[in-house]
């Protein structure tokens, strides 16, 4: 199955370093039960879409969450896609969102198929999210709007060979 883990880039860094994405258990986003009885017409490519797309929202929340912490992050959403075997997933209705879901395991380099980042350009947008996304989990409708404009910006896939690159 495969899984879009929310990241950030000093997270990557991590991983890069230790070879897996860890501790265990991890949030990803995936093609859940519940995402494909929600989008009720959609291919594989369009639910593994709005997984991507979902991850890319926990991301943005990561992001927020470090700049509160006093950490210096770039403003840049990342998720690693990884392909990690079904029976190890887990889904359900107690997850918050529709296509949310546990990995109780690390997940191993080789498992890694690509990294999605935001363009430089997605910057400016990617630091208006970032100040509004807990306002707009909270159902602020102003910064809702400014969370879903950065959505407009399509992530860029990279061969998890390119991550040292990316990390420069």
């Amino acid at each position: 199955m495969r899984v879009y883990l929310p990241c950030t880039l000093p997270f990557l860094a991590r991983v890069a370093g230790a070879g897996e994405v860890g501790p265990a258990p991890l949030t990803g986003y995936a093609v859940t039960p519940t995402l494909v009885e929600w989008y009720v017409s959609g291919d594989t490519e369009e639910l593994e879409y709005v997984a991507l797309t979902d991850a890319a929202r926990a991301s943005l929340r990561m992001l927020a969450a470090d700049r509160a912490d006093g950490v210096e992050v770039a403003a840049r959403r990342v998720v690693v896609a990884a392909e990690v075997p079904d029976d190890v997933v887990a889904s359900g209705p107690d997850l918050e969102e529709r296509s949310r879901v546990r990995v109780p395991v690390v997940v191993r380099m080789n498992q890694i198929a690509a990294v999605h980042v935001d363009d430089l350009g997605a910057v400016p947008d990617v630091e208006a999210a970032i100040a509004a996304v807990f306002a707009a989990d909270a159902g602020d409708d102003d910064a809702r709007f400014v969370v879903d404009g950065v959505e407009d910006h399509e992530l860029m896939w990279f061969a998890t060979q390119e991550i040292p690159d990316l990390l420069t």
